[in-house]
């Protein structure tokens, strides 16, 4: 599937490949592989006052964007900047959550208006500039849209559905300040979910309909390479950092789910220490990986993961 602006409205399709056919793809991914064995240090957080923290996306400066769970019970967005939690509410809504974020500070997210029908399923886009305005972020013809990953050019991408999450799901890309410029792939129940800064790689997740299994993918041009963490009952693909660092999560055999971190053409997972389940979502320039986790009491709590060589040496 190529982006091309231009071509407005357009659905295109995509030649599916596995990753053993396209050995010239993988490498993409990977750099030289340095030989030293690395290991994930963590450090965990929480909103203030929260019940539940969900981060979700981390720029290149390290600020770090999600969603937390009040005392009331209410869903709030969030930032983390130097150290500073701010608040993030769409204007009226009565749920809002923040997903990703750019080098230049602007926050893609969702939200839902009080009194929207099938509370679990209304999710409409915005955009928030780094000045604090909000901008719409939906994409034309279908009801709900959910911004996931904003590049520093702008591209937004995630998905549209309608009053589904499988038949009418779509991963697509669109631009919140140009409402001709959008683009969807035909992949079933498909979220574009991270991209690299020039956007020739795309990842996400997506439904396989024969098997009922949800599974990765690369997308490339307009070459979808499934993938699927060896081992795993599931896989779903959340971001890529521009080296094509690629983190997800994965359910094992025993459907607990896990964070990966894909690089170097190695699978790496990402468990955060006694956690009952641990889902990676955004991962930066730096190899700096946030994500969230449960408690054995069941409470969901932010992280951040950066490797460590085994000498001591950071990254």
């Amino acid at each position: 599937m190529k982006m091309r602006p231009e071509q407005e409205g357009a659905v295109h399709s995509y030649k599916q490949i596995s990753l053993a056919a396209l050995a010239i793809g993988v490498t993409v991914l990977a750099t030289a592989v340095t030989g030293k064995e690395r290991v994930l240090v963590y450090a965990t957080f929480d909103v203030p006052g929260a019940i539940r923290t969900s981060p979700q996306g981390i720029n290149s400066k390290g600020d770090i964007v999600g969603g937390f769970v009040d005392s009331a019970g209410q869903q709030h967005g969030f930032l983390l900047s130097d150290g500073v939690f701010t608040k993030i509410d769409y204007p009226g809504a009565e749920y809002t959550d923040a997903r990703g974020l750019n080098s230049r500070g602007e926050i893609v997210g969702a939200y839902r208006m009080p009194g929207e029908p099938s509370p679990s399923l209304s999710r409409h886009g915005y955009l928030r500039t780094r000045h604090g305005e909000f901008l719409p972020a939906d994409f034309p013809g279908h009801i709900n849209t959910i911004p996931q990953r904003i590049t520093s050019r702008g591209l937004i991408l995630g998905c549209r559905h309608d009053t589904d999450f499988m038949e009418t799901m779509r991963g697509v890309t669109l631009n919140a300040r140009d409402s001709s410029e959008f683009t969807e792939i035909d992949a079933f129940a498909s979220m574009h979910n991270g991209a690299t800064p020039d956007g020739s790689l795309i990842v996400g997740l997506y439904m396989e309909m024969d098997t009922g299994r949800r599974r990765g993918y690369l997308l490339y041009g307009d070459t979808f390479i499934p993938f699927d963490v060896p081992g795993s009952t599931g896989t779903q693909a959340w971001d890529v950092n521009p080296r094509g660092a690629v983190v997800g999560d994965y359910q094992d055999a025993s459907r607990r789910d896990h964070g990966f971190l894909w690089d170097h053409l190695q699978f790496t997972s990402v468990d955060y220490p006694a956690a009952t389940a641990t889902r990676a979502r955004g991962i930066n320039s730096h190899g700096d990986i946030v994500g969230y986790y449960a408690d054995a009491a069941g409470r969901t709590h932010g992280f951040v993961a950066n490797r460590m060589r085994d000498d001591g040496e950071d990254r």
